[in-house]
């Protein structure tokens, strides 16, 4: 009998994820292993560690469950709807964890700062997302605002709406991001366009724009950086 036919209770006992998981921490568990116990059970051909490989291996892996509606979920043999609502709701509290900050002030002094702080919630995103990072004297983050969802160009990201918001919101300076769905965060003659024409709006203002982070698939460009600003 093949080891993928094995049921759960099939498996050694010290072999089985989630006792796995209770002795030693969910640390020590490899990702099909994590989504094996969220999964519980497998198919009639699968165990629950089987049909978790599978997914991983031929689903770009992590991505693929970041990025997948619940309805690209639950047509995966296996998978159907109650399972593809528990992983969703599973990557969306991790997501929130991630993102999650008590009372704690979040201070920016590199684009290093900023990336850690919008990459996991950007990176996966199959749309190009806009954010416009509100920042105070002390470089201490007032409030992050999504902006646009598109394409990013000049008649989307109007300098009008972008200070606007600096304004109500009494920003000092302001940083501004988004993403590339193909991964690549090399930035666009569009890209450059924009952030060179709301820059010198800032300068008008009185608001100045610190940066533009252009996030990709867990790695980033600084203009400022590139000297770009």
């Amino acid at each position: 009998m093949k080891s993928n036919n094995l049921s759960i209770k099939e498996i050694p006992q010290n072999d089985r994820p989630r006792e796995r998981l209770l002795k030693y921490g969910a640390e020590v568990l490899s990702n099909s292993e994590l989504l094996a116990v969220i999964l519980r059970t497998g198919t009639r051909n699968l165990n629950a560690i089987s049909l978790a490989q599978n997914i991983l291996s031929s689903k770009e892996g992590l991505k693929f469950l970041c990025s997948a509606s619940v309805q690209e979920l639950s047509s995966i043999s296996g998978i159907g709807s109650a399972k593809a609502a528990i992983i969703k709701a599973s990557i969306e509290l991790g997501r929130r964890l991630r993102n999650f900050r008590t009372d704690e002030k979040i201070k920016i002094t590199s684009p290093k700062d900023m990336a850690n702080m919008l990459m996991e919630d950007m990176r996966y995103l199959k749309k190009e997302h806009f954010r416009v990072v509100f920042l105070n004297t002390k470089n201490i983050v007032l409030d992050v605002s999504d902006l646009s969802i598109g394409t990013l160009n000049s008649s989307v990201v109007h300098p009008r709406e972008v200070f606007y918001d600096a304004i109500k919101k009494t920003a000092y300076s302001i940083v501004i991001c988004h993403n590339h769905p193909s991964g690549d965060p090399t930035p666009s003659s569009e890209d450059i366009n924009v952030t060179n024409r709301l820059s010198e709006v800032g300068k008008i203002i009185g608001i100045e724009l610190l940066d533009h982070l252009v996030i990709g698939d867990g790695v980033y460009v600084s203009f400022k950086e590139k000297g770009l600003i």
